[in-house]
């Protein structure tokens, strides 16, 4: 059988170009970090040691730790600056809560936090607690507990020096004008306990990230230089009104003159209500990038309706972000399949 040589030279054009640019791609790849969200809070109650030690497990390039101050200055590892949606604490400590009806760490002392269980984010509906993500670890099975800044950097620097390996942190200084309010400069203690840790440059691998533009400048002007370190910042943003002069070139400019990262909610970047196959794609990343930062959105879920509807899957999902948005990383629940997502890609 002949085999018109027209068809032919395209054909093997095609293939000396794909294998040209494997390389490259492969490259790209490469580059893209993977950020364990809570932990592999996909598969263990959020922000515990076994969530952080099975997201070691699957390959993390970060572990994310969100850090709250106790009432005897303690540095916990906690999302929120309450303990009610995470722990038994109504159980536990019924009549402790603020008028609002919350329970706040700052209001325990980290003997009193540790009498706590932990447990799959819930909240209460009709009187009775449920599960945020249904299909997760259930709540009430098996036991865990809130752990100290300390403790988890132990783990992790522990599993670097058993494995060989170099997995990084990211830890978020949680509501830092609430905590100074209340007479607490949760910045400047995690800042300490970091140095501690050894995390003094940016060579290390740290990013210090927080929600505050007010806090971002404290740290770049005052916290670090104090303290005798220097460490990458990432300015995380949400759709508020608060972050929306950062959005433009000029604003872009001014937090890449503080920060090192950019931490967008991901529906900045694409937006979730875009037809398949005709995305809509914001400008951030590319003005983000122009301002010498890096881009971490947060946060991507595989659970029933965290995936948008232009996508047919997760790692559809993440192949927009990457490879099309152009973003540096990404935090997630499911750190096992972003990991894996990236080593075939």
């Amino acid at each position: 059988m002949l085999i018109s040589h027209r068809r032919t030279l395209p054909l093997i054009g095609g293939f000396l170009m794909a294998s040209l640019l494997a390389p490259l791609v492969s490259a790209q790849a490469a580059d893209k970090v993977v950020v364990a969200h809570r932990g592999a809070s996909g598969y263990l109650p959020e922000h515990t040691l076994e969530a952080k030690a099975m997201a070691y497990a699957m390959g993390a390039d970060y572990i994310e730790q969100d850090v709250v101050m106790t009432k005897d200055d303690e540095l916990i590892v906690i999302h929120d600056i309450t303990l009610d949606r995470t722990t038994d604490v109504a159980e536990k400590f019924p009549n402790r809560a603020r008028a609002d009806g919350h329970f706040y760490a700052i209001d325990f002392t980290l003997a009193e936090i540790r009498s706590l269980a932990a447990s799959e984010g819930a909240y209460t509906r009709d009187g009775k607690r449920q599960q945020g993500y249904a299909a997760r670890f259930p709540m009430g099975k098996s036991s865990f507990r809130i752990a100290t800044l300390a403790e988890e950097l132990e783990l992790i620097q522990g599993l670097n020096f058993s494995t060989g390996r170099d997995v990084g942190i990211y830890p978020e200084i949680k509501s830092p004008e609430f905590h100074l309010a209340e007479g607490k400069d949760l910045g400047t203690a995690v800042v300490a306990a970091l140095k501690a840790f050894g995390y003094t440059s940016k060579q290390h691998k740290v990013f210090l990230q927080t929600f505050s533009w007010e806090e971002v400048k404290r740290l770049r002007d005052e916290v670090l230089p104090a303290a005798g370190v220097d460490l990458k910042l990432v300015q995380l943003v949400g759709d508020d009104e608060e972050y929306q002069w950062m959005f433009t070139a000029q604003g872009m400019a001014q937090v890449g003159a503080y920060a090192d990262g950019f931490g967008p909610d991901k529906s900045l970047l694409i937006d979730p209500e875009s037809p398949a196959g005709q995305l809509k794609i914001s400008e951030l990343v590319s003005l983000a990038h122009a301002s010498g930062m890096q881009v971490h959105p947060y946060t991507f879920r595989a659970d029933a309706g965290q995936v948008p509807a232009w996508a047919d899957s997760y790692e559809a999902m993440l192949e927009a972000f990457f490879f099309e948005a152009g973003i540096d990383g990404a935090f997630t629940d499911f750190p096992d399949r972003a990991v894996n997502f990236l080593r075939e890609r």
